[in-house]
């Protein structure tokens, strides 16, 4: 099983990227899906989205694990909020993901469970919080910044390692979240094709961008 993981986690066809700023969470991924890291199936993915009015998900790894893995989720913090007669936390919400997560990877089966997800969402006290759930399931809260375990993960982390700021705004943070997402487009052959970015603050969830790229051709001089 631990070979599985070590195959997929850089052949996982994304780019994202979470970042924690003074007024909230910016989250962002590209628009390509492949087959292997090699085909091109769809340049038209949203990989970052919202699953109900305070949480946003995003994914890297099998698009049928990740769409499943959405799916239970929103269906289990359904129930617990109504069992519990309150909303879960993002850090619940997490962990339940985790759990999902790590009993998945955990069964006997031809077709190993590969799915790394970020969370990240507003709690009811206005807060707001980003966890990075690896494919093994274990969660960590992420403090500053993350790529999951995406293909251009490499690239991205490089470029926030050099230009990330603690407090910054949430305009710098999109606008670093949009960077990122280009860079390691421009180098990740299974990253492109357009970008997402959303941002989370104590007024709720925006869509802040949704950017599509194509390619153009020229003759040379």
């Amino acid at each position: 099983m631990d070979e599985n993981l070590k195959k997929n986690i850089l052949s996982t066809g994304t780019s994202l990227v979470g970042i924690v700023c003074k007024g909230g969470v910016v989250m962002a991924g590209d628009r390509r899906t492949t087959a292997g890291g090699q085909i091109v199936m769809s340049k038209n993915t949203q990989k970052v989205c919202p699953i109900n009015d305070y949480l946003v998900i995003s994914g890297t790894g099998t698009s049928s694990d990740i769409e499943i893995a959405k799916k239970l989720i929103r269906a289990q913090l359904k129930l617990k909020e109504l069992r519990d007669k309150k909303r879960a936390t993002v850090k619940e919400a997490a962990n339940l993901i985790s759990a999902t997560n790590y009993r998945n990877i955990r069964q006997a089966t031809m077709i190993p469970f590969i799915a790394g997800l970020m969370v990240g969402g507003l709690n009811e006290d206005g807060t707001t919080e980003l966890y990075s759930v690896e494919p093994a399931g274990s969660s960590m809260k992420v403090e500053e910044y993350d790529a999951n375990f995406s293909s251009g993960m490499p690239y991205i982390l490089g470029l926030l390692e050099r230009t990330y700021k603690k407090d910054m705004t949430i305009e710098e943070g999109i606008k670093l979240a949009t960077e990122a997402i280009k860079s390691s487009s421009e180098r990740d052959t299974a990253s492109g094709n357009g970008i997402d970015v959303f941002a989370i603050t104590k007024e709720g969830i925006e869509h802040i961008s949704k950017q599509t790229s194509k390619a153009t051709y020229k003759e040379d001089n």
